[in-house]
């Protein structure tokens, strides 16, 4: 995958790599030591079910080894979130 800028992430709708709406970016986690992105931080949409999968709250975390691709969608791969 090519180096992508955070602001480029801001607000990008994420969605699993069968197709289904995940919700959109708010934010992210970093490790600040070697500056590698951990996790993303995302608002789930309504119609996405958040059972099993890691949560803060209101929040669903991505981790960041499950992103296949980022263009006009964040793509991941819905399997590897149920780390």
């Amino acid at each position: 995958m090519s180096k992508t800028f955070c602001r480029a992430l801001a607000k990008k709708r994420v969605m699993s790599n069968d197709g289904m709406l995940i919700g959109s970016i708010k934010n992210i986690v970093v490790d600040l030591n070697t500056g590698q992105v951990i996790d993303l931080i995302v608002k789930p949409d309504e119609t996405f079910k958040t059972d099993g999968y890691r949560t803060d709250g209101d929040k669903m975390l991505v981790p960041f080894e499950a992103v296949k691709d980022i263009k006009d969608y964040v793509v991941v791969d819905r399997y590897l979130l149920k780390r």
